[in-house]
């Protein structure tokens, strides 16, 4: 005995797979509604600083929020000091420990920085980058662009940035 199967109207070639968002992550980006499609975009200057005495302060190892510094490899840490206009402390948008992207200046030092250090009160609009004296970069950069990097909970959405121009708005 034959058993009957009903055709389908639609041939397999014109049937289209319907992507499904999942109610978990409908719920997330609705418990950010106001969140910004992207992070606000400053435009600074930027220069480099070494941990000595003759560029910091009576400590040269230890940054503003207490971070230490690897003497032996400063670059490495990819840190970067604001200028007090900028951290909120002072009245500014972003914290210590916030994780800012940077881009303008090469393909070596634009990237992702952390915020640890603190310019002195003199500069407005400035970013100090932290490298070694062994690293020979040199350099004062104008037309920088910064933005924080502001993502709700990034173990929720396994999202990683794949480039900087994805992170910020031209």
């Amino acid at each position: 005995m034959a058993i009957l199967e009903s055709e389908d109207s639609n041939p397999p070639s014109e049937v289209k797979e319907q992507e499904l968002i999942s109610p978990r992550l409908i719920e997330k980006v609705q418990e950010y509604p106001d969140y910004p499609e992207y992070p606000e975009t400053f435009n600074v200057t930027a220069t480099v600083y070494y941990p000595e005495r003759g560029q910091t302060d009576g400590n040269p190892l230890i940054t503003a929020d207490g971070s230490r510094i690897n003497p032996k490899n400063p670059k490495k840490h990819r840190w970067i000091a604001l200028s007090r206009d900028m951290l909120t402390r002072w009245g500014g948008n972003i914290h210590y420990g916030d994780t800012v992207w940077v881009s303008g200046i090469s393909e070596d030092l634009d990237g992702q920085y952390i915020v640890r250090d603190t310019m002195n009160r003199r500069f407005r609009n400035r970013i100090d980058i932290l490298v070694g004296r062994k690293d020979n970069i040199y350099g004062k950069w104008e037309n920088v662009k910064i933005a924080k990097s502001e993502f709700p909970d990034e173990s929720e959405f396994e999202f990683q940035p794949s480039n900087f121009g994805f992170a910020m708005r031209n």
